[in-house]
């Protein structure tokens, strides 16, 4: 089934087809508010809000509309605003992309030398990334780490899809910024996540 069938069969009574919902989408959901707490260090949060963004999606249901975004984009936006107003409360608004779950496998052929200044590389990366303000990170974060596309992001956070063009074009150009003294070459930015302009 569909998420649109599945939310027509939930609205029509069958409320326990809504673990189906939480089944396909609650690992991403959870990683994304992990990302988002990292940096404020309340990552032990995250299951937590993650509920809380199911549960209120649960009750919010029957205001869903297909025609106004997606169910997935309707949920990113509910995390989102579930974490922030945690970070508010927390009096923080750090929002940083997380270390855990972004390092591609390494290659069976890497030397372990080779493998450690991958992994340094990758980490100034990151640390780039989480450099930015909060729009930029977060529109860079659903744009290349969970491959949204210019409509959804702009939908979650509240923006036009011109402003997001905008805001990723900005992230790119910062986070190219700061790395250019450690690699130089532009053509190196490629190997890293995030710098794909697309």
């Amino acid at each position: 089934m569909t998420d649109s069938q599945l939310i027509r069969e939930i609205k029509d009574g069958n409320i326990e087809l809504y673990s189906e919902l939480m089944r396909r989408y609650q690992r991403k959901i959870l990683t994304f508010i992990y990302h988002m707490l990292k940096s404020a260090k309340l990552e032990l949060l995250a299951e937590d809000l993650c509920s809380e963004t199911f549960y209120k999606a649960y009750r919010s249901l029957h205001s869903f509309r297909e025609v106004d975004a997606s169910f997935s984009t309707w949920l990113y936006t509910i995390a989102r605003n579930t974490v922030l107003s945690e970070l508010r409360k927390q009096k923080t608004t750090n929002l940083p992309l997380d270390e855990a779950g972004h390092i591609p496998p390494a290659s069976p052929e890497l030397a372990p030398d080779q493998l450690v200044l991958r992994n340094e590389r990758m980490a100034m990366v990151r640390e780039a990334i989480n450099n930015l303000p909060d729009k930029q990170r977060s529109a860079l974060i659903l744009r290349e780490y969970d491959q949204m596309d210019y409509q959804e992001i702009a939908n979650i956070l509240g923006q036009t899809v011109s402003s997001v063009k905008s805001l990723l074009f900005r992230a790119r150009a910062s986070v190219k910024s700061q790395l250019e003294p450690y690699f130089g070459e532009a053509q190196m930015m490629e190997e890293f996540e995030g710098m794909k302009t697309r």
